[in-house]
């Protein structure tokens, strides 16, 4: 089959539960690429999650520095709610008064889109519940909340359903997205922060009230949701989830994959962990690990090929040789599976 689709088109045709003509590779660029997706604040919620860090619209300072590669985080220890029953006095939502969204969403497209044939325009809708909610009490005391105010956390999440829903509405009216962006991380490394029965009562259905609107528009959903989390993925695909990234290799990517096939698109499933003898690394064994994950998870569709070596040093010199490997070996896999 000879290639006609341009990369974002053939990118947007995982994203819709479609097959490509070609496995996308690495969604967020690399050296010389433009990435297939954005993956973006719109302008109304500021450069909080920069590299700079900054205050997000409810004023949770975040921070950054070199040890986690400048992504933001909430500043440690300085949280704006200690008591969930005194949310009321402490939460107050943020006023958009005069804001023109018509020429936010101009900037935007121009600032996160450089070639439209390679680059999807999908943006955050703000939708991020569990993540706020954490920001504004630190996870001991958030999560201790779940658990022990449960009545309070509910009411606190529907005063902040409020603003996850203008935020969507008037990005879905204004952007005209080609993707819609739900980041929010549940999960550590070894399981979710909270039970799946929890998940499922409290946050669930409010994700469902913005992201219904996102599929009344036919645009796709992205849930970005890193660690194992696939006791999760069930609900989410419930209520309209089309991708989901960056699917580490915690979880059971084998058996995600025969569940759902290409109604789930699995965004990622690879990574180099650095063995003992890094930097001395045999080139074939790593390309090898390339094709063992094209041959477990690109068949029929539903793959997006991301990933590469663990580490946050990008500039190392070793990095980036083992990382070309990889992604020279993706290339090539990526032509051939659908033909």
């Amino acid at each position: 089959m000879s290639a006609h689709l341009t990369p974002k088109e053939n990118f947007l045709r995982v994203a819709k539960g479609e097959t490509p003509e070609w496995v996308p590779v690495s969604p967020f660029g690399g050296p010389g690429m433009e990435p297939l997706m954005s993956m973006a604040d719109p302008k109304i919620l500021g450069s909080f999650r920069g590299p700079g860090g900054g205050v997000d619209p409810w004023g949770v300072t975040f921070v950054t520095g070199d040890d986690i590669d400048f992504a933001a985080l909430p500043k440690p220890n300085d949280f704006i709610l200690t008591d969930v029953t005194k949310w009321r006095d402490v939460i107050k939502a943020p006023d958009y008064t005069g804001f023109d969204w018509e020429a936010a969403a101009r900037e935007d497209r121009a600032k996160y889109v450089k070639d439209p044939d390679q680059t999807a325009f999908v943006i955050a809708g703000y939708a991020d519940l569990f993540q706020q909610f954490i920001g504004f009490m630190g996870f001991t005391e958030g999560l201790c909340a779940i658990y022990e105010e449960t009545e309070e956390v509910e009411e606190l999440l529907d005063y902040m359903l409020e603003h996850s829903l203008y935020i969507t509405k008037n990005v879905l009216q204004y952007y005209k997205p080609e993707g819609y962006y739900l980041l929010d991380d549940t999960a550590s490394k070894l399981q979710p922060f909270i039970s799946p029965r929890l998940f499922e009562e409290i946050f669930v259905p409010r994700y469902k009230q913005c992201l219904d609107l996102v599929r009344e528009e036919n645009v796709p959903i992205f849930y970005h949701n890193c660690g194992r989390c696939e006791d999760l993925i069930p609900s989410m695909v419930d209520i309209g989830v089309n991708v989901w990234d960056p699917a580490q290799i915690e979880n059971d990517l084998v058996a995600i994959k025969n569940k759902y096939g290409k109604k789930l698109a699995i965004n990622g499933g690879f990574e180099y962990r650095m063995p003992i003898t890094w930097p001395n690394v045999d080139e074939e064994e790593v390309r090898q690990q390339v094709r063992d994950t094209f041959d477990r998870l690109a068949g029929d569709g539903g793959f997006i090929f991301s990933g590469g070596v663990t580490s946050l040093d990008y500039f190392d010199p070793d990095v980036q040789r083992v990382g070309g490997w990889i992604r020279d070996e993706a290339k090539k896999l990526s032509k051939v599976v659908y033909k």
